[in-house]
């Protein structure tokens, strides 16, 4: 007896190998009919007897390949047809609407990397290789369903032999639509500084360039990366002064975890996500300071960010390096090249991916420019991660994976804040978080915010009801969600920041009872109109209750003390009712400053706002260890602060350090001390352990207060990993569930995924 059955397959089930494999299993269970992309996913035609359908269900999630996610599989009769085999089809034509999704940029897979090295082989020292397995996806996308027709592949028709194995079930590039070899594919080339071709081999171009000291402009997946000698002061210096990178860290490229032996700490977790196929930066503590390793790298911190190669570019470097070994054994053997690898974005604007783009911008940075023929369609930096999995910056390599939702609901697309932006668009019950955008103070990171929504409701095929955003009415991505909103005729939610940030935790984690939350940030405007920071919080949903906050610090010159954290200092000691201490503190500290308009400001409130601001405890904290007394990067002195703490290491917490009344932390023993503290690095210590304690001191109050008994924990300093560590610890003694943000950043750049959720619960709590 004879079945036929139509199957859906819902999820990340195009451009990851799916088709072919179920053309595997298919061809196993002797089972006829096709598979094809469709506009829901992957659809699939079966017939055969109904054991082996049967059969075929079940063993079809252990049959997807590793990278493939199934989020929904539908099996439904269908009407028999005359099939002699089971076939691979052409994409569905003519749909009107899309909704599946397309998978990340990944690093080359060892199958491709031993083709890389094989002298034999015909891709031997080809850098666009590709397969089912790994090579660009998401940013070489125009539309869906993925098709090469609808990638920047569609110039370069497949040769006889790629052709040939996009046809062979047998073969890994079956239906691999980034195919390409040198017969077929982009090609690529060395440029001089002035756009010139430069004669001889790239790769022995390239790496003899850096080998002199040189700065090269490298073209990616997903954008161009400046890349010099990390062992060359001098280069790193220049490249610093080049791109006006003051003191910001740089990440580092090694060629894999042998080659970080007697200088980097690198455990089991944070090797796994060094060698993991999205391939991103990972903050590695180090043996000794980054600045006595690698001079500049990353000046005043105790990590370095440090990735493995991502791109056959990125690999033919290492092997040029190593003198071309045969074969891909070298690649787990330790080498001495070491790179810096820094994205190439001139003056905080969005990443370079055009090549004419990199001629232009790059100018007076790059040396020379080592370019391919494939157009990134998509922009996407490089990922950021923790070592112990937190991501700080969610791009390469993981957008657009959806993020699964607890349940279904309305469309609505989230456009984050100021810094670090990233937009959010929900889809049934996923959330899509765009890669990394960047601050919006200058007009080409708004120009890439606005492409990025175009792009993502084109791709994604969505039309959004409601869009959510920001309560700063200022920010140009309010103005944009504004703008919308009245374009499309649907409602705009203003969301207030640090509601936002915790929205975002219980978003992840499916959350949808009641929690307590620690939002803990630098600034955000609060429904009050007050600058928020420091907040302690009951969330439920789209309903936000402020429990608590920091006792509140006067920011004297507004904006300004931010970016000057002596100013705070001082603020705190006038707060203290020790303002008569100033000028000897600040004699000691930094001579340089004069504290008399300060104190001025002080004593008659102008231009002084207040602020529950954890971060600007942090700042004020280092200057008044004579740490810094101005901020060259946001965030630099709760950096150093941190690497301080790390390299001291652990101390007693002090628990008179603080008090609690009234809902309200005051952290103002603890700081006094600080102003005193002949160790800088012992201060640091107690200011984290003590934080610490007394954050968890302040929720367990709360929790006995409310009844409830987890807590999600949000904001940029969550993203200070000594302090998260210390504070999840006290958490567990008194009892509570502490939630970290895992596939999104504790800080801003997940701000949107919780925007989104709140403004859905809005819509939903809306609608008749």
């Amino acid at each position: 007896m004879q079945e036929a059955r139509r199957l859906s397959v819902n999820g990340l089930v195009q451009g990851v190998g799916f088709r072919p494999a179920v053309w595997h299993l298919a061809q196993a269970l002797e089972l006829t009919g096709w598979v094809r992309n469709g506009p829901a996913g992957v659809d699939i035609h079966l017939e055969g007897p109904p054991e082996r359908l049967d059969e075929f269900m079940r063993r079809l999630p252990a049959a997807a390949p590793a990278l493939a996610r199934i989020e929904h599989l539908c099996a439904r009769p269908a009407t028999p047809a005359p099939h002699d085999d089971f076939r691979i089809l052409p994409s569905a034509a003519g749909v009107s609407a899309i909704r599946t999704a397309i998978g990340p940029d990944l690093g080359i897979c060892p199958d491709c990397l031993a083709e890389l090295f094989d002298p034999a082989g015909r891709r031997y020292r080809y850098p666009l290789l590709a397969c089912t397995r790994c090579g660009p996806r998401y940013s070489v996308t125009r539309r869906l369903p993925y098709a090469r027709a609808h990638t920047s592949l569609a110039p370069f028709p497949l040769c006889p032999d790629c052709a040939r194995e996009y046809d062979d079930p047998a073969d890994r590039r079956f239906h691999a639509e980034a195919s390409a070899c040198p017969a077929c594919g982009p090609g690529h080339r060395l440029l001089d500084a002035r756009g010139y071709p430069l004669p001889g081999d790239p790769v022995a171009g390239a790496l003899a360039l850096l080998r002199a000291g040189g700065i090269l402009a490298l073209k990616g997946l997903g954008g161009f990366h400046l890349a010099c000698d990390a062992r060359n002061p001098t280069a790193v210096a220049r490249l610093r002064h080049s791109k006006n990178r003051e003191a910001k860290p740089f990440a580092l490229l090694a060629a894999n975890l042998a080659s970080l032996s007697g200088w980097a700490d690198c455990d089991a977790q944070a090797a796994r996500l060094l060698e993991d196929p999205a391939r991103p930066i990972v903050l590695l503590p180090t043996h000794a300071e980054p600045e006595a390793l690698f001079p500049g790298v990353a000046p005043g911190l105790a990590h370095l960010g440090v990735m493995l190669p991502a791109t056959p570019m990125q690999w033919l470097l290492f092997h040029e390096a190593a003198g071309r070994p045969a074969g891909s054994g070298w690649t787990s053997e330790a080498q001495e090249l070491l790179l810096v690898m820094t994205s190439a974005n001139p003056g905080g604007e969005p990443l370079v991916t055009d090549n004419a783009e990199a001629l232009a911008r790059l100018a007076g940075i790059a040396d020379a420019y080592w370019l391919h023929d494939r157009d990134i369609v998509v922009r996407c930096d490089d990922s950021l991660s923790a070592a112990n999995g937190q991501l700080i910056r969610r791009a390469r390599g993981y957008t657009p994976q959806a993020i699964p939702l607890a349940a279904d609901g309305p469309d609505v697309l989230a456009l984050g804040a100021w810094l670090k932006n990233s937009i959010c668009l929900t889809r049934g019950r996923a959330a899509f978080l765009s890669q990394h955008i960047g601050s919006l103070d200058n007009a080409a990171t708004c120009a890439f915010q606005a492409e990025t929504v175009t792009h993502l409701l084109a791709t994604l095929d969505v039309q959004p009801a409601a869009i959510a955003h920001d309560l700063h009415p200022d920010f140009p991505s309010t103005r944009l969600a504004l703008e919308l909103a009245e374009q499309l005729q649907v409602p705009a939610f203003g969301i207030a920041h640090h509601h936002a940030h915790i929205a975002a935790v219980c978003c992840e984690h499916g959350i949808t009872r009641p929690v307590l939350g620690l939002a803990l940030d630098g600034l955000g405007l609060g429904p009050d109109g007050g600058l928020w920071g420091g907040e302690l919080l009951r969330v439920h949903g789209h309903d936000c209750t402020r429990l608590g906050h920091l006792e509140p610090l006067p920011l004297p010159g507004g904006d300004k003390a931010a970016r000057e954290p002596w100013r705070l200092a001082v603020a705190l000691l006038h707060r203290a009712g020790a303002a008569a201490r100033v000028p000897n503190w600040l004699a000691t500290r930094f001579p340089t400053q004069d504290p008399g308009p300060i104190l001025a400001m002080l004593d008659k409130g102008l231009n002084c706002p207040l602020t529950s601001s954890l971060g600007r405890v942090f700042d004020a904290a280092a200057a008044l260890l004579g740490l810094r007394d101005q901020n060259q990067y946001e965030a630099q002195a709760a950096m150093e602060l941190e690497a301080l703490a790390w390299r001291h290491g652990p101390v007693s917490p002090d628990p008179r350090g603080f008090h609690i009344a009234a809902g309200r932390l005051d952290l103002g023993p603890l700081l006094l001390d600080l102003a005193d503290e002949s160790d800088p690095g012992r201060g640091a210590a107690r200011l984290h352990a003590t934080l610490a304690l007394a954050l968890a001191t302040w929720a367990a109050q709360a929790a006995s207060a409310t009844g409830l008994d987890t807590l999600a924990l949000g904001g940029g300093c969550l993203q200070n990993t000594l302090l998260s560590r210390q504070l999840r610890l006290h958490l567990h003694r008194h009892g509570l569930a502490a939630l970290l943000p895992r596939q999104v950043p504790a800080g801003d750049g997940g701000l949107a995924l919780g925007q989104a959720w709140i403004a859905r619960c809005q819509t939903t709590f809306t609608t008749p």
